[in-house]
């Protein structure tokens, strides 16, 4: 059974940087792909960055691209997200999500998801 942990949420001025974390227990393969997803206040969850588990291959959504990366350590089990130049429409809570397999679509389709951590980014 994959747990999937997030943390590193909290406040952030506009145009600051913050790291989130995702702890991965039960990833037993390397044929995983690591997403992150945020959903603002009235929004729908959208795709923000993803991560494949073995080779690191990775793809954004047009919104970050430039200023969030997306990384993993394997021996760690960890998956970041960096932040950076955040803007204030970006408070939202950021949830980490896995699936098998090595599709880096921004679709939804992810089996487990963590309960998510909330970033605030003040006007």
């Amino acid at each position: 059974q994959v747990q999937l942990v997030e943390s590193g949420g909290g406040l952030v001025q506009t145009g600051g940087s913050l790291r989130l974390f995702c702890v991965a227990s039960g990833v037993t393969s390397s044929t995983y792909v690591m997403g992150w997803f945020r959903q603002a206040p009235g929004k729908e969850r959208e795709f923000v960055a993803a991560v494949t588990w073995n080779l690191g291959n990775t793809n954004y959504a047009d919104s970050v691209k430039g200023r969030f990366i997306i990384s993993r350590d394997n021996a760690k089990k960890t998956v970041y997200l960096q932040m950076n130049s955040l803007e204030a429409e970006e408070l939202a809570v950021y949830f980490c999500a896995a699936r098998t397999g090595c599709g880096l679509g921004p679709d939804m389709n992810y089996k487990y998801w963590g309960p998510g951590t909330q970033v605030t980014v003040p006007s």
